[in-house]
């Protein structure tokens, strides 16, 4: 085959596939690859809503895919304050954080030692093992992305610590 029919072959194979792309309804998008869906997020389409519970005052959440409180594959955002800690905790399953802006420190332990931390600047990824003890903090303003299969779930070693028994006013 010459170049004018690889061309002529190429140019037959993508327009079958933009065809097929633009004739599914795509105006009920879900938040859900494993479905099929398809999104896009920029910057400034990430909408960030107080929380979780489940962390200290300061923190806000942007859920980007599936629903970290279920079964399922997930991807969440948490923006928080510089100097934010997360005191020593564990999670049911395997932990896998990627450093959008910020520094992020991470720790094993079961007491707050901040000299035994790794760094993680912004572009780092890390993942750690379910069950290990461990505790975070962050230097400058901080957003890390945490992906993984729900439930996402947080057991704090020290129930003192745990935001959720914190008396409501």
């Amino acid at each position: 085959m010459n170049r004018c029919g690889i061309v002529v072959s190429l140019c037959l194979v993508g327009f079958y596939f933009v065809t097929q792309a633009s004739s599914q309804d795509m105006s009920g998008m879900e938040k859900d690859s494993e479905g099929g869906m398809f999104n896009v997020y920029a910057p400034a389409d990430v909408k960030w809503k107080k929380g979780p519970e489940s962390l200290p005052a300061g923190a806000e959440i942007a859920v980007l895919e599936g629903d970290p409180s279920k079964p399922g594959p997930f991807v969440f955002r948490v923006r928080v304050p510089d100097g934010f800690t997360i005191p020593p905790h564990t999670h049911p399953k395997a932990e896998r954080v990627t450093v959008i802006a910020g520094t992020f420190h991470i720790a094993m332990g079961e007491k707050v030692d901040k000299s035994k931390g790794k760094d993680m600047p912004a572009g780092s990824f890390g993942y750690w093992p379910a069950g290990m003890n461990h505790f975070a903090w962050v230097t400058g303003d901080t957003i890390v992305q945490f992906h993984g299969q729900g439930p996402w779930v947080i057991n704090y070693l020290d129930p003192a610590d745990d935001p959720r028994n914190a008396k409501k006013p």
